[in-house]
């Protein structure tokens, strides 16, 4: 009989637990979204530094006629191409060569460091700087960019070489553009 009373209040007790609604916890932390103001301000003030810095560059470098392009960066032409109109276009696979610098114009990677580069425009990982710089050339074409870090290496810059946050200079040659098969 013992046994009937303890089963009973333990199949009592089981189900009134199981026909309760369990309560939604609450959250520890409440997120005021300070942090991403702040990271947004900081990179602000990174952006208009950087800015600033090439602008001076730009300034002091009276032979080169520089660009202003729409993406944030800018750019001249060591040898243009004044009479093809055919640029890259998705898919396009591009040969070129090129080198990075910083803006003092230390050498970072030589054209020899790097090798012939061939590269499926929007197709693979290249940062996002040179992606669209070469959208820009036409074959033969010889051209220098002056990208902010954000437009290069970011933050994380290319482990390697590169540090944090550092704006750099590209020097491109175009070499062939073939269509997509």
């Amino acid at each position: 009989m013992n046994r009937f009373w303890i089963l009973l209040i333990l199949g009592i007790v089981f189900a009134n637990g199981a026909c309760q609604t369990p309560k939604a916890r609450q959250p520890i932390d409440v997120f005021s979204g300070s942090f991403i103001k702040t990271s947004a301000e900081r990179n602000k003030k990174l952006l208009e530094r950087e800015q600033a810095v090439i602008e001076n560059v730009i300034k002091k470098d009276t032979v080169q006629n520089y660009v202003t392009s729409q993406g944030g960066y800018w750019y001249y032409y060591n040898k243009k191409d004044t009479v093809s109109t055919k640029t890259p276009e998705f898919g396009d696979i591009v040969n070129f060569d090129y080198n990075v610098k910083t803006l003092n114009g230390s050498v970072i990677y030589t054209e020899e460091e790097l090798g012939n580069q061939v590269y499926p425009i929007d197709k693979d990982e290249l940062f996002h700087g040179l992606r669209e710089g070469l959208k820009l050339m036409k074959i033969g074409e010889d051209v220098t960019f002056v990208f902010p870090s954000y437009l290069a290496f970011g933050y994380y810059g290319d482990n390697d070489k590169i540090g944090t946050n550092v704006p750099i200079i590209v020097n491109v040659k175009l070499n062939n553009i073939k269509k997509e098969d």
